[in-house]
């Protein structure tokens, strides 16, 4: 226990004055002749015991007024873990500023971000001198104490928001690393947040913890610059059918529109950069547009449709018009690359024609043929004209239950492959006879194959595809109705069985009895993929699966063939800090590119002639960018598209269970005004004041003692 002002504790020596007040006070025996003299001795006897403990409890009560008073005067207080017992010792003080996109969130004509500053000033300007100041934010970095107070200020000023924040607990933990080695005594946490949800994960709550847990010493403020009840309406990630798309195939472009708040009527807008756009010398054009009724706290589905004809890059954004609290989130940029049709070549058996048709119809339906609308130009020849074939013409190739091949084609199909392109290989029937089977053992196929085939097991109930967790390219498309594909509907009756497997292969999808079903082996800078079972078995005859005979069965092939042909393997739209890499055509021999970044920047990128690639740290700003390098005959033109996550702009608040699920067992206080941060702070430095309790105290006493005297008194 401290005291503010011990001097006054001098006062205790008061205490006196009721002790010889009560000497003086005492009832002074008298002589009295009474005739029933015995009886009074008696009865006198009875009188000075209770006089004596009346007198003795208004003697205690008024020593008891005068202690309290006199140490509720001195101010004690009780110290705490990380109490210094002064306001104006130095201190080691973090000041943790929140500057994510939802600190631009507008209230009351001020940003978030705006009114952490200006709270933020306030508390720097209450710190003790001679106190060691950080400021930090939600940017990436190393953090390290201000040489001066005037630093920390000018770094509170240009403090601005960022798409790609941190958490605050990644943040925090920073901050706590740094304070930790200050020689201050006092150390400070002071968080400038909106406490919303998507700043205080859950999932990393533990190594913040295990951390404060090391340094108990450390005071932990939370100032509350949030709105209590935001109104916002955003836009969602946007969806895209392709990154990479034929130009036969339009563009589908879906998201959601969210509304929290009242009901509202607004506007989504599909806008496209044509190339003068893209040189800056026209505005982009809106294309599309659909008026939305959103719900109150609801979303509401939208999806734009487009054909972009023109190979090569395109870039757009969608749009909600119009202006609210938030409006970094009214916008989501996008990048497609426009390519012609894939060619594909399929080799099957005898009848060619029949045994592919599987394949052919599920990756170019005759409609979208007729149509011109096919995103795969498949070529199917026999096995035989396989010799005269350049696969270099394709984009990827298809053995369909293929025979056991002349070790020429085998090396052919892996110069291929090592190229950079894709061989899909589905065994059948036609590995059956000893011959075949002899021809997948032998070094040119085993060094295509991802493994070496040995037998034919049969499931007469049945076995069925079961991708499970898998998070392979090819399976895309099945993530989001993973529970109601009808799998076991598919039945598998005959596959082949692999041994020895290459140690780059891999499984993608098993059977449900563990056995490989799809596999995976890259090669070079093309891939092999290999079924190990049919999907070419005509209508009749002794069919090896039910695989042809649902729906999954198209989407699979689909995404095995974009997966081949390579237009899973660039990604063209990212979010906010992430590393972009942009793969670049062995023909295309630039030394320096040009990157154009929004806001006008441009800086010169260098790219990896080893790896053919670009790549591109710098994505902290949300939009598109562009890439471009050569002259009008050997010009290479590229872009990408970066966006803000959409968690960074979810303003749902976290509340205080969630809060103490974050810092545990380790006491924090939670403030929006000012008054509460001082009382908080006092608190913290000084420990808790008994000022007042003493004086309740000191009341009841007096109120006892007036009570008691006047009734013994008055009896007297």
């Amino acid at each position: 226990m401290t005291f503010l002002t011990p001097s006054l504790l001098a006062g205790i020596t008061l205490i006196g004055l009721p002790i010889v007040l009560h000497l003086i006070m005492r009832r002074k025996p008298r002589r009295m002749e009474f005739p029933a003299l015995r009886f009074l001795e008696a009865r006198r006897e009875t009188n000075q015991r209770q006089l004596r403990l009346r007198h003795l409890l208004l003697l205690l009560l008024r020593v008891a007024a005068i202690l309290f008073l006199a140490v509720a005067l001195a101010r004690p207080s009780v110290k705490f873990s990380g109490s210094l017992g002064s306001q104006k010792a130095p201190v080691a003080a973090a000041l943790v500023f929140d500057t994510s996109m939802r600190m631009q969130y507008v209230h009351e004509n001020r940003s978030r971000l705006e009114a952490a500053q200006d709270f933020g000033l306030w508390v720097l300007g209450q710190l003790p001198k001679e106190s060691e100041i950080a400021v930090l934010d939600a940017r990436r970095g190393p953090a390290t104490f201000q040489a001066h107070r005037g630093a920390a200020r000018h770094r509170i000023e240009q403090l601005a928001t960022t798409p790609a924040a941190q958490p605050m607990t990644a943040v925090l933990e920073e901050a706590v690393r740094l304070v930790a080695t200050s020689k201050l005594a006092g150390r400070e946490l002071y968080v400038f947040t909106d406490l919303a949800r998507a700043a205080w994960p859950a999932e990393t709550a533990a190594a913040l913890q295990g951390m404060l847990a090391s340094h108990p010493e450390i005071g932990i403020y939370l100032i509350d610059v949030g709105v209590e009840k935001p109104v916002n309406t955003s836009l969602g990630e946007l969806r895209l059918s392709d990154q990479m798309i034929s130009s036969r195939a339009p563009l589908t472009i879906s998201t959601e529109i969210r509304r929290r708040g009242s009901e509202e009527t607004r506007t989504a807008e599909l806008y496209l950069e044509d190339l003068a756009a893209r040189s800056g010398n026209s505005a982009p054009q809106k294309v599309r547009q659909q008026i939305v009724e959103l719900g109150g706290d609801g979303s509401q589905r939208i999806e734009f449709k487009i054909d972009l004809p023109e190979q090569g890059a395109h870039q757009g954004y969608v749009e909600i018009a119009g202006d609210d609290a938030l409006s970094c989130d009214n916008r989501r940029f996008f990048s497609v690359e426009v390519k012609d049709a894939w060619r594909v070549l399929v080799v099957a058996p005898t009848p060619a024609e029949e045994h592919a048709q599987y394949l052919t119809y599920a990756l170019a339906p005759l409609r979208f043929r007729q149509e011109g609308r096919a995103r795969f130009d498949c070529t199917t020849i026999e096995y035989g004209a396989l010799p005269r074939q350049n696969p270099a013409d394709y984009s990827a190739v298809w053995l369909l239950d293929p025979p056991g091949l002349e070790a020429d084609n085998w090396t052919k199909l892996e110069d291929y492959v090592r190229a950079g392109h894709g061989l899909a290989v589905c065994l059948g029937a036609g590995a059956s006879s000893p011959g075949p089977i002899e021809a997948f053992r032998t070094s040119s196929a085993i060094a295509v194959l991802p493994g070496r085939i040995v037998r034919q097991a049969r499931a007469p109930e049945g076995v069925y595809l079961k991708p499970g967790l898998s998070q392979h390219p090819i399976l895309n498309e099945f993530r989001s109705i993973d529970q109601t594909v009808p799998w076991e509907l598919m039945p598998v009756l005959r596959y082949w069985q692999v041994k020895d497997r290459a140690e780059d292969a891999s499984v993608i999808v098993p059977f449900s009895d563990g056995s490989p079903a799809l596999l995976e082996r890259p090669l070079g800078t093309g891939r092999v993929v290999a079924m190990t079972t049919p999907i070419s078995d005509p209508p009749r005859g002794d069919s090896w699966n039910r695989l042809p005979n649902e729906w999954p069965f198209a989407i699979l092939v689909n995404g095995m063939a974009s997966y081949l042909v390579g237009s899973l393997d660039q990604a063209l739209n990212y979010s906010a800090g992430e590393t972009v890499v942009l793969r670049l055509d062995p023909q295309h021999t630039h030394r320096s590119y040009a990157m154009n970044a929004p806001g006008g920047f441009e800086v010169r990128l260098t790219p990896n002639l080893a790896q053919n690639s670009l790549v591109v740290t710098s994505t902290d700003t949300a939009g598109n960018y562009r890439v471009s390098a050569g002259g009008t005959e050997d010009a290479y033109r590229a872009g990408f598209s970066v966006n803000i996550a959409p968690e960074q702009t979810d303003l749902t608040r976290t509340d205080s269970d969630g809060l103490k699920q974050i810092f545990g067992d380790t006491p924090f206080r939670v403030a929006r005004q000012r008054s509460e941060v001082e009382g908080n702070v006092n608190r913290g430095r000084v420990g808790r004041e008994l000022f007042p309790a003493l004086m309740i105290l000191l009341a009841l006493v007096l109120a006892a003692e007036h009570i008691l005297a006047n009734r013994f008194y008055r009896e007297s």
